[in-house]
Parts: structure tokens; sequence; C-alpha cells
């Protein structure tokens, strides 16, 4: 019996990631991203390579719980990527989105990103 109750994957332009954020003034940036990716993303090597991937998580993450669990009221801004001691991403979620989890049979949420070029995708796995 599997433990995986959804997957999602989701694939990110960088360059448009950068460029509909400089169209709405950097609100999206500011509307999307907790304020640790913010300070983390202000200390990588490419802002919005890094901003990317965590959106590309946060879309992963929309996919692998509404495309089983349709009913759950989702927000980006409760799925947080936060980078481990060796550099790796891990989910964060906040108060809301962890109170979901046990609701739907999810112990957790595992997940990946990579990059080529002016892509960016990331992987989202629902675990029982």
């Amino acid at each position: 019996m599997s433990n995986v109750l959804g997957v999602g994957i989701d694939l990110v332009s960088i360059s448009e990631i950068h460029n509909l954020d400089e169209r709405l003034n950097g609100n999206f940036v500011r509307q999307t991203f907790t304020d640790r990716e913010l300070k983390d993303a202000d200390s990588s090597l490419d802002y919005y390579q890094f901003l990317a991937g965590r959106f590309a998580v946060k879309e992963a993450v929309y996919k692998a719980i509404c495309g089983n669990y349709p009913e759950i009221n989702f927000d980006f801004r409760n799925v947080e990527t936060i980078r481990i001691s060796n550099g790796a991403p891990r989910f964060n979620g906040n108060e809301n989105i962890l109170k979901i989890l046990p609701q739907i049979g999810a112990s957790d949420i595992k997940i990946s990103i990579s990059n080529q070029g002016d892509l960016v995708t990331a992987i989202a796995e629902l675990i029982k």
C-alpha cells in the first residue's frame, strides 16, 4: 500500500516571475511569499530564480492537495519552503495548512526543486 496520498508538479519560467513582479510593482512577490522566503531570496545568488522555485513548490503543493481534495480552501501564503542545514528545500507549512493535513490523512509534504536555464520545476508528495 502506498504512503503517497497526492502528487503535484509545476514548471515555472524565472523570467515570467520577474516580469510579473515588475508589472505589479513588487506586489506579486510581497503578496505571494513569506517573510522568511523573501529573506532567503535576498541572500541567494539569483533572487528571481530562488523565488520561481518557491512559487513552483506552492503550485505543486496546491496540486497535490486540491487535486484530490478540491473542497480544501487553499492559500499560497500557507506554504513556505525553508532551507535545511545542507541547503536542501523543505516544506514548512503555517498553522492553517498544518490543520488541513490531518483532516485529509496526511502527515507531511515532501518537496524537491530543480532548475535549468530559465525554467524551474518542483514536485510535492502528500505523505500519509
